[in-house]
């Protein structure tokens, strides 16, 4: 696994890739534009520095770079992970608004649950993306994911249609006995490692 970090700073991409490595190896990160074009190399836990990043902007133009993480043993390559990335940043003023990447940006959306009728939970791929094209013809900008971790894919899209997105796990009113609160711990750390690179997410 790994955890991506790409942040922005006086206009500027810094991405930072933390790669969990157990035994031997290096890791080598390339990071590519939304053309493919390599705009960036580096090693793990090191600052690699996008000049005049392209910022994801939401609804308005949601660019993704794409950073592939290489773990080489002797100069090959035994593993790899592959992700899609956007440079912002966020701010929630109590006056102003939420800001994005410096612009007042009024959220307007829609909560989304991943079910549908006689399937229940069990939707497919192609049921994702018709409820994302949907959410998309309404012209929202933000999504609360709710109650739930969903499945990777939305997440995806949310990246991809440039949705402001609220994440959730399964707590909603109330806590459990001490059992019950140590699973939603778990389920709350999930939920972050596996998709803190995500633009999309702001909460």
């Amino acid at each position: 696994g790994a955890k991506i970090d790409s942040t922005v700073k006086d206009g500027n991409g810094i991405l930072k890739v933390e790669g969990y490595v157990k035994g031997e190896g290096e890791v080598a990160i390339t990071l590519k534009d939304a053309e493919g074009n390599v705009v960036a190399n580096g090693a793990n836990l090191e600052e690699i520095v996008v000049p005049n990043a392209h910022l994801w902007q939401g609804r308005k133009d949601p660019y993704l770079y794409e950073v592939s993480i290489d773990l080489k043993v002797n100069g090959e390559i035994v593993d790899n992970i592959t992700k899609k990335i956007g440079f912002r940043t966020f701010v929630m003023d109590p006056k102003r608004g939420f800001i994005l990447n410096g612009i007042e940006t009024p959220l307007r959306g829609v909560a989304k649950h991943q079910d549908r009728r006689d399937l229940g939970n069990a939707v497919s791929a192609a049921d994702q993306i018709e409820d994302m094209e949907i959410i998309d013809e309404m012209g929202v900008n933000t999504i609360r994911l709710s109650h739930y971790q969903h499945d990777d894919i939305v997440y995806d899209l949310c990246d991809k249609y440039g949705f402001i997105v609220w994440a959730e796990i399964p707590y909603i009113s109330r806590h459990m006995a001490e059992e019950g609160n140590k699973n939603l711990e778990d389920q709350m750390k999930e939920l972050i490692v596996q998709n803190y690179h995500h633009p999309s997410i702001i909460c």
